[in-house]
């Protein structure tokens, strides 16, 4: 049973975006029941109000110079787990997003509902909804490169993940890496024996922006999708 959960957002010069983000998140953990949820958001290398805004919203903040987003979230994670002392580390639930991400109302209970039943990670999906900066051709483009049946998927997006902190803790946790963190995790919590589960019924809402903040990264996806012929 899962007593306690926390979410890290990595935030690299995210002002403008990451209020809308933690309102959507704020909604999510008011349904997620009564339990304690733990939110951080680590600004990492931000030359703006990244860090004051997310304060003025409730979440902790860390502090970071990496500019590197696998060791955003690496700092987030141990500073929740540090904040839960004394709990079983099976027992606790952690979440990640981006800043430039909506998750839904039932984004934490569905994750948290699923790890209930067993499940050691949670892997969602993400979909674009303002494609205003994008060539017009491209979200079916996306839609087909992205499609999916309504059981799993094959999709890995730490905009949209969560993890039982005793498989965090045995797969080595989030590695430094600029982009691909997510992935390593993956392939470690699977090299640990940890269950894991791709479900179509938790999906957040990412932005199609130019400027990547990670490289190779969704926006790195957009715009190698954006080049192929558009029809």
């Amino acid at each position: 049973m899962i007593e306690a959960a926390a979410v890290t957002i990595p935030a690299h010069d995210e002002a403008a975006l990451l209020p809308s983000c933690l309102a959507a998140l704020r909604r999510a953990v008011a349904t997620a029941g009564a339990m304690p949820v733990h939110t951080v958001v680590v600004a990492d290398a931000c030359t703006d109000g990244t860090a004051r805004l997310a304060r003025e919203a409730g979440a902790s903040v860390v502090e970071i110079s990496a500019r590197n987003v696998g060791a955003a979230r690496a700092a987030g994670m141990n500073a929740a787990l540090r904040a839960m002392p004394g709990l079983d580390a099976a027992q606790i639930w952690l979440a990640t997003t981006d800043a430039d991400t909506l998750v839904p109302p039932c984004w934490l209970s569905r994750q948290i509902r699923w790890a209930s039943l067993g499940w050691d990670a949670i892997l969602g999906t993400v979909t674009v909804t303002d494609w205003a900066d994008r060539p017009t051709g491209l979200p079916a483009v996306f839609a087909a490169h992205y499609r999916h049946g309504t059981g799993t998927h094959q999709h890995v997006h730490g905009a949209n993940l969560g993890v039982r902190a005793s498989a965090y803790l045995a797969a080595g946790g989030f590695q430094a890496l600029r982009t691909g963190e997510d992935h390593a995790l993956l392939e470690s919590l699977g090299a640990a024996d940890c269950t894991i589960l791709p479900v179509t019924d938790i999906v957040v809402e990412t932005s199609a922006r130019h400027q990547a903040r990670a490289p190779r990264g969704f926006s790195h996806l957009l715009g190698r999708l954006a080049a192929l012929p558009q029809t």
